[in-house]
This record gives structure tokens, sequence and C-alpha cells, in this order.
């Protein structure tokens, strides 16, 4: 089902420069779009695509309104990239199927959760005893909620996801090692998300906590007694020591390597295949694996790591001059 430009705006706002009664079959990017199909420009660094682009209308913050006119039909909004997420929402609210059954008959849930309204459980998922899923949450398929877990409202759980396995901890002893109870459970807020088979595990005496607003990638291991703060984000493969304490607003990228028991201060930005082996005391962007320290210090000894072998060969050969 098409949607017209006309739609858009009456549901998100924004200042159209076009025909309203254009039919949109799609969403695409510059590069790629048709005549049918609305796209987005956020970067002023892309402009050159904004002019070659064959989309029937694109998203332009208000600097770029002219640039934009001067191609063709376009939305004018204070955030294009916030302005196209919602789009792909009304877009998908849009095409959406018809909901199956709100708990697949597959799923298993023990007699003692507790499950609130408008809750979607999908196929092979498990609630143990004395988990709490908020109301309009939605666990997809093969979603494991370990028993006394509580989830919030208005979570999405993606495919695979563990909440509450044990925690990795173990008593070293002359005969081996000494398994050490996980006692705890895992505490998620409201508004999160959890991508496909990311793990969280429950606390060994205190919950492991995460925050409102949390949104992890896949493939994310995050260790018992961590607490994430709110309207952080984590991408795909990191992983997360137990007993850090990361901060609010905080950007992790991909295949991240933090330490257990230290702490990340509140806006903090971590480059992808970081690790991270001390606290992070102050806000900004951190880069590297010989040791993590702050963005610009780090390009700096990273362009002199470059000219060791080069520096090498000159100091023989001044030496063999001696």
């Amino acid at each position: 089902m098409a949607l017209q430009l006309g739609d858009f705006v009456a549901a998100l706002g924004g200042e159209l420069h076009g025909d309203a009664t254009l039919a949109i079959e799609g969403l695409a990017p510059l590069e790629s779009a048709g005549p049918s199909h609305l796209s987005f420009l956020s970067n002023p660094r892309y402009q050159p695509q904004l002019q070659a682009s064959q989309a029937g209308c694109v998203i332009v913050a208000p600097a770029m309104r002219d640039a934009a006119l001067a191609r063709g039909a376009c939305i004018v909004a204070d955030d294009p990239y916030v302005y196209f997420a919602r789009s792909t929402q009304l877009w998908k609210r849009a095409h959406a199927r018809p909901p199956g059954p709100a708990i697949h008959p597959s799923a298993v849930i023990d007699p003692e959760a507790v499950l609130g309204e408008d809750v979607r459980i999908g196929p092979h998922c498990v609630v143990e005893r004395g988990a709490r899923i908020g109301a309009g949450t939605v666990l997809k398929a093969r979603v494991h909620v370990a028993e006394d877990c509580s989830i919030g409202a208005r979570c999405v759980l993606h495919p695979g996801v563990v909440i509450g396995a044990d925690g990795f901890g173990f008593a070293p002893s002359p005969q081996g090692f000494v398994k050490i109870e996980q006692l705890g459970a895992v505490r998620i807020a409201d508004d999160v998300e959890i991508g496909a088979n990311t793990c969280i595990d429950r606390g060994a005496l205190a919950d492991t906590v995460v925050e409102e607003g949390v949104k992890i990638d896949n493939l994310v291991q995050i260790g018992h007694n961590c607490r994430i703060g709110r309207h952080t984000v984590i991408s795909g493969c990191t992983g997360i020591a137990g007993s850090a304490t990361i901060g609010a607003h905080c950007m992790i990228g991909g295949a991240a390597m933090i330490l257990g028991h230290l702490t990340i201060a509140d806006r903090v930005s971590i480059s992808a295949g970081s690790f991270v082996a001390r606290s992070i005391g102050k806000p900004g962007l951190y880069t590297g694996i010989f040791p993590i320290d702050d963005n610009a210090s780090w390009e700096k000894n990273a362009a002199t790591l470059k000219q060791l072998h080069t520096l090498r060969e000159r100091l023989k050969a001044l030496e063999k001059k001696l």
C-alpha cells in the first residue's frame, strides 16, 4: 500500500515543498532512490548525491532547503535523520501484517511469571518463575528470561536474547574451581531494545541493571553486576566484563572490550575495536588498543607509531657514524 507525501507531513510535521498527493512506494537511500521513493539528507557532505538523486522527495534540514528545491520536491525538518526514522515507523505501521496470537503456542510461560498488558511473546520463548515483563514489551523468537528477572514497558528483545543466565563466577581452590551461585537477577528498565543473541548475565549478589532507553546491538555480552546508564547505545560484538559501570548517553562502538570493575563517565564515546583497561572520568571520544586515550592524543601516538621503523633505521645509521 502506497502512502502519499501528505500522509508523512500530516503525521510527522515538517514543511512540504511539492505535490502532497505524490504516491510514495518505499523509502530508499539517495543513490538508489527512484521517483516513487522518499529519501533523506542529514550530512551536508553528501550534497552531490542530493543533486544526482532521482528520489521523488528528499527530507532535508533548513540549511539545505534551497539546494533541495533546485532538485525537486522536499520536506524541510529540523532533524532530517530523526524525521526519516519516524518515517520508517509510519511506513511499518501502514504495512504491518495482521498480528498473530499475543503469546505463541510454543512459548513456555511459568505460572508465577507476571505479564503486563499487550505483551507479545514469540515462538519458543521461555519466561521462568518470578520473571516480570512490562506492558507493551515484545519478546521475539527464542528469547529466554530467567527466574526473577524483570523487563520494563515497551521493550523489544530480538531472537535469541538471554536475560539472566548465570554470571561467570568461580573461586579457585586446590581441588579446582568452585562455582559461586549467582543470587542476583537482571533489571531492565523501560524502552530498552536488545539485539539478537545478546546475553545479559544475572548478578552474583546485587542485580545487573540496564537503565531506560538503552539500545544494545546483536551479539553483545554484558557480565554480572554491570550497570548500563540510560540512553546508552552499545554496538555489536562488544564485551563488558562483570561489575563495570557505564554512564548515561554513552556510545560504544562495535567489538569494544571493557574490563570489569571499571567506571565510565556519562557521554563517553568509545571507538570500534577499542580496549578499555582503565576507568574513564571525563566525557569525550576515546580510541585505541595501545592503550585507550583521548582521541586527539591517540591519533598523535598512532602517527608516530607508523614511523617507528623509519626512525629505527635512521638511528642505526647515526650510530654507525659515531
